[in-house]
């Protein structure tokens, strides 16, 4: 199948017309109103810096459904010894350019490009992205970022400079996502290690059913900032 190249009006093809791979499409932009949509249809950016804007719907999709998180015996105990401090919307812009530097010293490079970072800092301005943040003391030890629309929560990056301290980010996340009732984590691309955590793999076409039911709800738009 081709790949689609995208012009300034933000439109996508269906998903069902990706690659193997997930590639769907290529080119556009990141405005918030293409962001948006692309959540909306199951798609979503990745791609490296100085490479053309690259958007995926892969088949199958890693998601997290709420209820099977699963929390290992010792990070249940690590847990209760609250080291950590935790926050919602404290500081959004410090924990992408963390995610971005982690991942960059671990791998050389980094898929959450300048213009990314730019591009979901104003999706957290209108109240579209949020974040997670762990901290040891006042120091920023770990977090996570993502977009959330209806009862869906779209996760994009998670970063750790200390024990354990993704993990517990992802745990209180998914506490409160459960208080709010929102349905799942779309995790996008398989890890191993978000399959220890509990995610797992369905196809697209019921990654796709879930997400419509999930739209139907009300997004939880604005500021989530507080302690949890």
């Amino acid at each position: 199948m081709p790949i689609y190249e995208l012009t300034e009006y933000p439109v996508f093809p269906t998903p069902d017309l990706a690659e193997k791979d997930g590639l769907l499409a290529v080119g556009g932009d990141l405005s918030p109103q293409r962001l948006l949509l692309a959540y909306r249809m199951g798609i979503f950016p990745w791609y490296s810096e100085g490479s053309p804007i690259m958007w995926w719907s892969p088949d199958p999709r890693l998601v997290l459904f709420l209820d099977e998180l699963h929390v290992s015996r010792s990070l249940r105990q690590f847990m209760k010894k609250n080291h950590y401090r935790i926050t919602l919307d404290t500081t959004f812009e410090e924990v992408i350019h963390a995610c971005a530097e982690v991942h960059t010293e671990r791998a050389g490079d980094t898929w959450i490009t300048r213009e990314m970072i730019e591009a979901y800092i104003e999706l957290h301005r209108l109240g579209f992205a949020h974040s997670v943040e762990v901290w040891f003391d006042e120091c920023l030890v770990g977090g996570l970022y993502g977009v959330s629309l209806g009862a869906a929560f779209f996760g994009e990056s998670m970063f750790t400079r200390m024990n354990n301290a993704s993990k517990v980010a992802l745990v209180k996340l998914v506490e409160q996502l459960k208080r709010w009732d929102f349905q799942f984590i779309d995790c996008q691309i398989t890890t191993e290690h978000l399959k220890r955590l509990g995610a797992r793999e369905i196809p697209r076409r019921e990654f796709l059913r879930i997400l419509k039911t999930a739209l139907k709800r009300p997004t939880k738009k604005g500021s989530w900032r507080g302690e949890i």
